[in-house]
């Protein structure tokens, strides 16, 4: 579907500050970008939709000098222009605030706000009071209360992402890129990043915002650009759009149904947990779970869910707890155990727990089956791939090949491949730390799909979620805990986000 431009505001200027003209960009085996076209307006923020890959991040890459593309033209002011280099797009006034900007611990916060372009006096050596007093500046306009001094080490994770907004600012940017920059900031520390980019707007700051969540795009955005399968699909205001219409363009179709009708053919209890102790993140945990049930787990931060989880997992060790599966008492000290007697766990972060990212999809996808894929000791490459090969087109991975490193993956497929890699070792209990996080709708209710297909096969499925809408959808019932501790266990008629939020804050009747 291809839609055209919607009028522009009267207050737009005819000239964007960057616009990317007909771009396109291939890898081998993939076509990135074919032809897209991208519009930034000074004092405006430009929201660019669509699934993973469709080719948000090769535009940032491209817009900041990393990538070139193979065609098409990128023009600052009207005028086409070249980046060669990120100091390049820096110099053009270009910068970009990722979702995981690279900081060092060990240097002060100044130092890392002006790394590789620091001021420097006679002899060429760093002016290091100039840089201080240059970062305390950068820090106050965006209202970050840090002692440019202090070393990064020392903050927390909200000040450290003040940090890299400041780094990404001492360049004097016309253009501010966010990529997914909330993804770690909690509610409070969202607000004041809305509150920051009000303020950029006012410095006429052009800016392009990266996100999934589309509260924050109708928020924040005063435009949109959606992009598909590498493709421009279409751009316009965001006032005069509804959620339904950019999905529908994000996705190529209605997603109605985002969390599907499942039968609820739940079976003969596989798990059962009593008992579980911890000395400083739970206690006393303890459920039970059927085949074919789809458990949620909801809380607030610092619940206490995936702390258990990962214990359950035998990748922590709890002070006490028994688990049975299907009625005999097992003893989990590993992960290694906890796979052997069918229970695998689909961890949040992907990136540092669930993948290899340097690794082939096809190895990431059977390391944990090697007893499967070899014969005498010796890795057998075909039945290495056959095995990939079943699992990843059930999850309905997109990728050039099995051979492709999953580090290049979108965040979406990269979750697939995690989720493959348990799959393949046939389990009876699948554990789903956040199974969506960080990834586009249309993938969402990918994921929801197979786990409704698990459920239907038999396989027993914990669910941890942040996210309401998810766990009442998805959920047979749902485990609620606070501060450690499972505080309520609702079903049916009792599931509402009202009683999982009031039990999950320890709101009582009288408080109400």
């Amino acid at each position: 579907m291809q839609m055209q431009a919607l009028p522009a505001q009267a207050d737009t200027p005819d000239i964007p500050v960057l616009a990317l003209d007909g771009v396109t960009k291939t890898f081998p085996g993939v076509k990135a970008l074919s032809e897209v076209s991208l519009r930034l307006y000074p004092g405006q923020v430009t929201a660019l939709v669509g699934e993973n890959g469709a080719g948000k991040s090769t535009v940032v890459k491209i817009l900041t000098g990393i990538y070139q593309p193979d065609g098409g033209a990128i023009r600052v002011d009207g005028t086409a222009v070249r980046f060669p280099t990120a100091q390049d797009a820096a110099a053009a006034g270009i910068t970009a605030i990722h979702q995981e900007t690279v900081l060092f611990d060990e240097l002060s916060v100044a130092e890392n706000i002006f790394l590789g372009h620091a001021p420097r006096g006679r002899f060429g050596l760093i002016d290091t009071e100039r840089m201080v007093d240059e970062a305390r500046k950068i820090l106050h306009g965006i209202g970050a209360k840090v002692d440019p001094n202090v070393r990064l080490r020392d903050l927390g994770i909200a000040n450290k992402h003040l940090v890299a907004i400041a780094r990404a600012l001492s360049i004097d940017a016309r253009v501010v890129i966010m990529d997914e920059p909330t993804a770690a900031l909690s509610h409070k520390e969202i607000q004041e990043l809305y509150d920051l980019v009000d303020e950029l707007k006012r410095q006429d700051k052009a800016i392009l915002f990266i996100s999934h969540k589309f509260d924050e795009i109708f928020r924040i955005a005063d435009r949109y650009t959606v992009f598909r399968d590498g493709q421009f699909v279409g751009e316009g205001l965001i006032a005069e759009v509804k959620e339904s219409e950019l999905v529908k363009m994000m996705v190529g179709r209605p997603v109605d149904q985002i969390f599907p009708k499942r039968a609820h053919n739940v079976g003969a209890e596989v798990l059962q947990v009593a008992g579980y102790d911890h000395p400083t993140e739970f206690a006393d945990i303890g459920f039970t779970l059927r085949k074919g049930e789809i458990l949620g787990f909801y809380g607030l931060v610092g619940a206490g869910r995936s702390e258990f989880m990962q214990a359950l997992f035998g990748i922590t060790r709890p002070s006490k707890g028994v688990t049975k599966i299907d009625g005999q008492i097992r003893v989990i000290r590993s992960p290694a155990d906890a796979v052997e007697n069918g229970i695998v766990y689909v961890p949040e972060d992907r990136g540092r727990q669930g993948a290899i990212t340097a690794l082939p999809i096809f190895q990431n996808v059977t390391l944990p089956s090697l007893s499967r894929t070899s014969r005498s000791g010796f890795l057998r490459l075909a039945e290495e791939f056959k095995l990939a090969r079943e699992y990843t087109r059930r999850l309905d991975l997109r990728a050039a090949s099995l051979d492709t490193p999953v580090g290049n993956l979108s965040g979406g497929n990269q979750q697939k491949v995690v989720i493959a890699k348990w799959l393949a070792t046939k389990p009876k209990v699948i554990i789903l730390d956040e199974p969506t996080k960080g990834i586009d709708i249309g993938s969402k209710a990918a994921v929801h799909e197979f786990m409704a297909e698990l459920a239907a096969e038999g396989l027993a499925v914990i669910m941890v979620s942040s996210e309401i809408p998810e766990v009442l959808g998805m959920s047979d019932r749902v485990i609620v805990m606070r501060e450690g501790r499972i505080v309520a266990e609702v079903a049916g008629a009792e599931m509402t986000p009202e009683t999982l939020v009031r039990h999950a804050a320890g709101i009582t009747e009288a408080a109400r």
